[in-house]
């Protein structure tokens, strides 16, 4: 999209679209209170243990695990008093990873990962369709962040997919991933960031797929893209809307015919014969 094309209504929605911080309200207000605290307050990472009520669904996890990471705060060399239950929830928190992903990360590696934040606001949570890969959610967080070298913060957002795995204690987070979200780059350049723009240069230019495409259906934050191929199969890929307006792939499904939806992962990048360089 060349925004210099646009006229004065499309660029103020753009601008909006793209420049402008998140209004959803919070998902992760649980334990808003120093109660749920003051038993763990003289606790160690490794002499916790998560009360079993707190991990019994996957979702009741993602969202404790995150009630949880909302007050916490390694600000480094921010010195205002006390912010939320600074460094209090960590250790808690560490406790909602499996003893593999534990394994793998250690618990001052974990803290380190807060560095700079001060703040999270949970703001978008959606099981993600995944039958290969067990239970997983896509998220988004809008994090207060610590400017380097000044006295002051700002927001930040961030996306990912979180794993979990079930085992005698409850659920357990088994992987998250973390991206930065690019407020600036993203929509002065390039397509990759526009769900259906995605779909008509992938599998429409690159792979000479569609037939013809459905209107998108949007609920919220989640955009389901159709379209009817080439082989006669119908095609549905599944989008989640970022606060930065980009939006991001979560699932792939295939019909044909009269059966029923089935998940698949085509990767038109290794399958297709770019016959249109868009970049």
């Amino acid at each position: 999209m060349n925004m210099f094309r646009l006229n004065q209504k499309d660029i103020e929605a753009y601008h909006q679209k793209y420049f402008r911080p998140s209004c959803l309200r919070a998902l992760n207000l649980r334990f808003s209170t120093w109660d749920f605290f003051a038993a763990f307050y003289d606790k160690t990472h490794d002499q916790i243990k998560i009360p079993p009520q707190l991990t019994i669904t996957p979702e009741d996890t993602v969202l404790n695990y995150f009630g949880i990471l909302r007050e916490a705060e390694n600000m480094g060399g921010r010195s205002c008093g006390t912010i939320g239950q600074a460094k209090i929830p960590f250790p808690i928190a560490y406790n909602f990873l499996s003893r593999e992903y534990q394994n793998k990360l250690s618990y001052e590696g974990y803290v380190q990962s807060f560095s700079g934040i001060g703040h999270t606001s949970l703001i978008k949570l959606c099981r993600v369709p995944d039958g290969k890969r067990g239970i997983r959610f896509f998220y988004e967080i809008e994090t207060i962040v610590g400017a380097k070298d000044k006295n002051a913060e700002y927001f930040g957002y961030s996306y990912g997919f979180i794993s979990l795995v079930h085992g005698e204690e409850g659920f357990r987070i088994s992987e998250i991933g973390k991206i930065d979200e690019d407020f600036l780059c993203a929509p002065y350049h390039g397509w990759d960031q526009d769900g259906e723009a995605v779909v008509e240069v992938k599998y429409g230019h690159w792979c000479n797929l569609i037939q013809h495409i459905y209107p998108t259906v949007r609920n919220e934050y989640i955009k389901n893209i159709y379209f009817h191929g080439k082989d006669g199969a119908d095609y549905c890929f599944i989008f989640a809307v970022l606060t930065n307006g980009t939006d991001i792939e979560i699932a792939q499904f295939r019909k044909s015919g009269n059966d029923e939806w089935k998940q698949v992962d085509r990767k038109p990048e290794e399958e297709c014969v770019r016959n249109n360089e868009t970049h």
